[in-house]
């Protein structure tokens, strides 16, 4: 799967309905119908790919990720889920193991969101969190749609972007983080998923020379910024480990070095695992845009520009991901993971839980990202024994 839209430092770039995300994704689906399974895609193009049980009305176990990557990704994220499954699937079979409930493993479409702008897109849509026709809409930046993309290749299927009943789901994953290194844990058993929200911060002062006018005389949005940065680091300080703050993105008109700026503008995420801490972290970081622009005589203004709530994931389905870590002999810890996957959106509707393994350096997003074949066997062995406990049980 590396080799394609492989890139000159080692890593890759697939991005959403690219022609090497097909490419991918041929490359995938060959692999799946050789292991006996039978393939279906939905309206926004998520790919489905089912093993059979003993019982065709048993509700199935599901599994999987993302191939796409973002434009210098790494050969791991999200490929690592989606060919961990294809793995267990292969190993079923190997074994010979009559399994009732059936698997399906999915291919989520555009979750990386870096060519269309909206991470996580196929499962939002199936999970009912945006509108077919909203994702349909959006475009890259020469102007093509998701609906053109979809149409070009083929991938506009039949099948209704919408949930089916599931006994459960799970994803495997790179940690894309450094704890399990660090800690020297082999697994990682994933609770939840931090909550996100992203601003931008525009900030409409007065344009004057740069030279004669008196510090103390300016409403000049840059003074502002640099002391609404400073305040919400601060802030983030005091609120422990998982509280999560990043500038960027700014920009200043107009772009002249010895002008003060009339306007500057700046992204911001805010993170945390906790609704409440979130809904605090929020408040108060308005708190301190209002009271530092009006110290300046600055209008401030603040959009949201997208808002995740925290996850947590099913306690039954993170139990049997420990006792498969168990029984396996691996060291393992409970984990919250700081990037929003595709599971977030699976778990409004299936009992849900996520399996990491740790990466070189915590890297992701990165062509040097990396793990080892031994991490790998790891964690596609826990997800084997998870779903094997799942799928064999009697129908739901």
């Amino acid at each position: 799967m590396a080799a394609v839209g492989a890139t000159v430092n080692g890593g890759n770039n697939r991005q959403a309905l690219s022609d090497d995300d097909a490419a991918g994704r041929a490359l995938f689906l060959g692999w799946a119908l050789a292991a006996g399974c039978s393939a279906e895609t939905d309206e926004i193009g998520n790919l489905f790919v089912r093993r059979p049980g003993t019982d065709p009305d048993a509700s199935p176990v599901l599994i999987g990720s993302h191939l796409d990557t973002q434009p210098t990704g790494g050969r791991f994220d999200g490929v690592y889920g989606v060919l961990g499954g294809l793995e267990v699937i292969e190993r079923i079979n190997d074994l010979g193991v009559a399994v009732v409930a059936p698997i399906e493993l999915a291919v989520w479409t555009n979750e990386e969101g870096s060519r269309f702008p909206h991470s996580m897109m196929g499962s939002g849509v199936w999970g009912g969190v945006f509108s077919l026709d909203e994702a349909l809409a959006l475009v890259d930046v020469d102007g093509i749609s998701v609906a053109d993309e979809l149409a070009r290749l083929g991938w506009a299927g039949s099948r209704p972007a919408r949930p089916s009943p599931y006994r459960c789901a799970y994803e495997l994953h790179i940690e894309q983080g450094p704890i399990l290194e660090a800690e020297n844990v082999e697994i990682g058993i994933v609770t939840g998923v931090q909550g996100l929200r992203w601003f931008t911060i525009e900030l409409a002062g007065f344009p004057a020379h740069a030279g004669p006018t008196p510090m103390e005389g300016r409403r000049d949005p840059g003074r502002v910024i640099a002391n609404i940065v400073e305040r919400v680091y601060r802030l983030i300080d005091d609120h422990g480990p998982w509280a999560r703050a990043t500038f960027a993105q700014f920009r200043s008109w107009p772009t002249s070095p010895n002008t003060i700026p009339e306007r500057l503008t700046c992204t911001l995420d805010l993170r945390h695992p906790e609704r409440s801490v979130l809904d605090h972290l929020e408040t108060e970081m308005r708190a301190i845009v209002a009271e530092e622009a009006g110290r300046r005589g600055v209008v401030a203004s603040l959009t949201v520009d997208n808002s995740s709530p925290p996850v947590t994931f099913d306690e039954n389905c993170v139990a049997d991901i420990e006792s498969a870590t168990t029984e396996l002999g691996f060291t393992a810890r409970r984990i919250v993971s700081g990037a929003g996957h595709d599971a977030c959106y699976v778990a409004l509707h299936a009992p849900t839980a996520m399996i990491f393994v740790p990466c070189d350096n915590g890297l992701s997003h990165n062509e040097a990202e990396n793990i080892s074949k031994d991490q790998a066997e790891r964690g596609a062995s826990v997800l084997l024994n998870a779903v094997l406990t799942q799928v064999s049980k009697v129908r739901a």
